[in-house]
């Protein structure tokens, strides 16, 4: 497990997300969510990504500034989630991907975006969700350790990404929803939109394979919403939009 919190590993992901074409296009698809989800965000202040690891989110946000809790060498920051080094009041988006359920004290990271994001700046969360799909994998074929009857939202930081729980983000905002929205008053939940049931598993995600053709992607991208319009319990991964008040 200490490999995947090894510094080196960030050419390699580089790698490996743009070398594989169905993977790249949900990096892109995911990215164009951030670009999104930023015209609505006050025109002046940071835009911020967590976790930007191998990513290649700046080719579509020039001014986002890319960090890291592993200092990946292409990255431009290394920094924590639960202490983030922007002053006050002064981000005006912060987004992630596949981030959340690596954050061991989520609580202090929401605190934390509670005092660094702007009024009117958002919070932009894509990770996984545990869905009809998903969940199975998430338990059984995944690495990361998935506990979706964990009672608290923190666990032991046994490293940046091989520490984990899978299923934090729907523990925190579906199951736990009226518990957020007690606690941090300053921030609301705008959406928890389930999405992308299969393609990301087909695409083999960051291990070397893949069953996902450039070809069919698109084939794959209507079987997908397709999918989650029967129902959004299909979804394996879910958009999370958060505006500070």
């Amino acid at each position: 497990m200490d490999s995947l919190d090894d510094p080196a590993r960030g050419a390699e992901l580089r790698r490996t997300i743009l070398g594989k074409p169905a993977l790249k296009r949900f990096y892109t698809e995911i990215y164009g969510k951030y670009a999104d989800c930023l015209r609505r965000c006050p025109a002046e202040g940071l835009a911020v990504e967590l976790g930007s690891g191998g990513g290649f989110a700046q080719t579509f946000i020039p001014e986002l500034i890319t960090t890291d809790v592993i200092p990946y060498e292409d990255v431009e920051r290394v920094v924590d989630a639960t202490r983030m080094p922007f002053e006050n009041a002064s981000v005006r988006l912060i987004a992630m991907l596949n981030v959340f359920h690596h954050i061991p004290d989520v609580a202090a990271f929401l605190r934390e975006a509670v005092r660094c994001v702007m009024p009117g700046g958002r919070v932009l969360i894509l990770d996984q969700h545990p869905g009809w799909i998903s969940k199975p994998i998430l338990r059984h074929l995944h690495h990361e350790p998935f506990r979706p009857d964990a009672a608290s939202w923190s666990f032991d930081a046994t490293g940046p990404l091989s520490g984990a729980n899978g299923a934090l983000a729907w523990i925190v905002f579906a199951r736990d929803q009226r518990r957020f929205e007690t606690e941090f008053r300053d921030l609301r939940l705008l959406r928890y939109e389930p999405f992308a049931p299969l393609r990301y598993w087909l695409s083999g995600g960051l291990k070397q394979w893949s069953l996902l053709p450039d070809s069919a992607w698109h084939t794959a991208t209507v079987l997908d919403r397709t999918l989650v319009r029967i129902s959004e319990n299909f979804g394996s991964f879910v958009e999370i939009e958060i505006v500070r008040l």
